[in-house]
């Protein structure tokens, strides 16, 4: 007996949606945060680049593109699991209820089933390509576990659990090709990304008002004038230790050329102020950077330039 089209058709249609909202759960967009991993091999470019041999700097440009590529298979198992843990709270929120998890549409044994081959594969990876880096995989899933289970509910601690993230992005970067890193770096990587984290925390803040409670417990100890403060704080930390980087890091160039980069950084901090406290856009950054030109072509300008210092200035 054959099956009749309609349902064959219905079926693979089912299925086709299943493999969409599986691809959505695992938040694609977020992997922009694990471009950091680039950077270690961006700030010392002029230290690897041999005119020479090309070759070189291509196989740690690959060997930093596959780290990346297994970085963000990882986290997005973090993600899995994080949205399954926080069901209820998720349909809470008027954004955060429409995720495939939280809206029904994605079963949560498959996607505990998928969180758990992305992260065992991904961490085999990681000490495949290097044992260091597989080191660090493996202690931002401790961190990201332990985020998950507990540190999102400790007062201040959770910005800090989510800025400790982004620095094992640097370090993740930096041992996969072997490269003495400034410790500049990792404060600016530190701070900046508690400035991206703040943003957030202020952003739900106002966006669910009596309800942040529910749907964040820990925001029940923060408040709009505290945060604030604390934003306020982290950015002018975060231009003094870019600026002091850019001409004491020993990697750089010593002629202090990189300070050219620092107005960008300074009017991407401003400008994403602008867009979290005006606009009420800072509880998405990766929404951000996608869809804001001014900040994505900030981005670009900012890359390009150090590029360029680094490249004319290479060996210096």
């Amino acid at each position: 007996m054959s099956v009749p089209s309609a349902l064959v058709t219905a079926t693979t249609e089912a299925r086709g949606s299943v493999i969409v909202h599986l691809a959505r759960a695992l938040r694609p967009k977020q992997w922009t945060k694990n471009l950091l991993l680039f950077a270690p091999l961006l700030f010392t470019m002029n230290l690897q680049w041999d005119p020479a041999h090309p070759g070189g700097f291509l196989a740690l440009l690959l060997r930093v593109t596959v780290a990346f590529g297994l970085f963000s298979l990882l986290s997005s198992a973090g993600y899995l699991v994080n949205d399954l843990l926080d069901l209820d709270r998720d349909r809470l929120h008027p954004t955060k209820r429409l995720r495939p998890l939280a809206a029904g549409l994605v079963s949560p044994s498959l996607a505990l089933v998928l969180a758990g081959v992305l992260a065992l594969g991904s961490v085999v990876g990681g000490f495949l390509l290097s044992g260091a880096y597989g080191a660090v995989q493996s202690s931002y899933v401790v961190l990201n576990t332990a985020y998950s289970l507990w540190l999102k509910h400790v007062l201040l601690v959770d910005v800090f659990a989510v800025a400790a993230g982004f620095v094992l992005r640097a370090v993740a970067g930096a041992v996969v090709i072997a490269v003495p890193i400034s410790p500049w770096l990792y404060l600016c990587t530190l701070l900046g990304a508690l400035f991206l984290a703040l943003a957030k925390r202020r952003a739900e803040y106002r966006l669910l008002e009596a309800e942040a409670v529910n749907h964040r417990p820990v925001l029940e100890g923060y408040t709009l004038p505290v945060l604030d403060q604390l934003l306020a704080v982290v950015t002018a930390a975060t231009v003094i230790a870019y600026s002091l980087y850019t001409f004491t890091a020993e990697n750089l160039p010593r002629n202090g050329a990189m300070m050219l980069t620092i107005p960008f950084v300074l009017f991407g901090l401003f400008r994403y102020l602008y867009l979290a406290n005006v606009r009420d856009q800072g509880g998405s950054p990766e929404d951000v950077l996608l869809q804001d030109w001014p900040l994505w072509l900030t981005i670009v300008l900012w890359a390009s330039t150090a590029l360029a210092v680094l490249w004319a200035f290479r060996g210096v």
